[in-house]
């Protein structure tokens, strides 16, 4: 009889009170980080997460169509503001989750560390090889990748044997089978895959502040606030900062 009541119960609860999973939709260079922090979230609250990753500028995209996210985390501040601009984003929900840099990259593990300056000839160091990068024209890094060799008078001498793929993930392992020489990649990508060398770090002032920000699209529940108050703290900062990203103001 008793198990009969809680049943009965259970099937009068009203639908608000049944736990909701949230879904994220969230750049492809943070995989890794995302994956650890939705493990601990379920853990501690029993709420599921479900994570999409690819390019900022495809899941924006897809947000912008109605796609069912309850959270959008991008590699990129101008994508945000185009879905923030078409009101879809809770006011008030935005922030900057952290910050990242981009790096020179190869699957010659006996390469030696380059400084990254106007004098770099990058050309020689494909030796007919292509560089790897994520799309120059719209996903973020291969944006800011653009933007650093063109800054640095590197971009006209290499633009004919860059090999551009849909994300900066894919870009990565192009360098990691050995199918490019060299890629341009965010450092939180270099730092977690042991096939490839990072070669030096693209200097700060070569590109546009790399920022992630993060926030609810409209229509998500208190859930998806709760998640976005989990990565402004402990232990998901930490597994942020472990995975090779910075601290906005760090």
């Amino acid at each position: 009889m008793r198990r009969l009541i809680a049943s009965l119960c259970l099937a009068l609860m009203p639908l608000s009170a049944v736990a909701e999973d949230v879904t994220v939709f969230a750049a492809a260079s943070m995989t890794e980080a995302l994956g650890e922090i939705a493990a601990r979230f379920t853990d501690e609250t029993g709420t599921g997460v479900v994570l999409s990753f690819a390019g900022s500028s495809a899941l924006a995209r897809q947000i912008a169509q109605g796609a069912p996210a309850d959270v959008f985390i991008s590699a990129n501040a101008d994508w945000m503001d185009v879905l923030q601009a078409d009101g879809r984003i809770v006011e008030g929900s935005r922030f900057d989750l952290t910050l990242n840099r981009i790096v020179l990259i190869a699957h010659d593990a006996a390469m030696a560390e380059v400084d990254i300056t106007p004098s770099l000839d990058l050309g020689a160091m494909l030796e007919g090889g292509r560089l790897a990068m994520a799309l120059t024209e719209a996903v973020p890094a291969g944006i800011y990748g653009r933007a650093a060799l063109d800054h640095l008078g590197l971009w006209d001498a290499v633009a004919g044997q860059v090999a551009e793929a849909d994300n900066v993930r894919a870009a990565l392992m192009l360098v990691a089978t050995g199918a490019a020489p060299l890629g341009i990649v965010y450092y939180s990508d270099a730092v977690s895959t042991p096939d490839v060398r990072m070669l030096g770090v693209f200097p700060e002032d070569s590109h546009p502040p790399i920022t992630y920000p993060a926030a609810r699209i409209v229509g998500s529940g208190d859930a998806a606030q709760s998640f976005l108050d989990y990565l402004q703290r402990s232990p998901a900062v930490d597994i942020i900062a472990e995975h090779g990203f910075w601290a906005p103001g760090g």
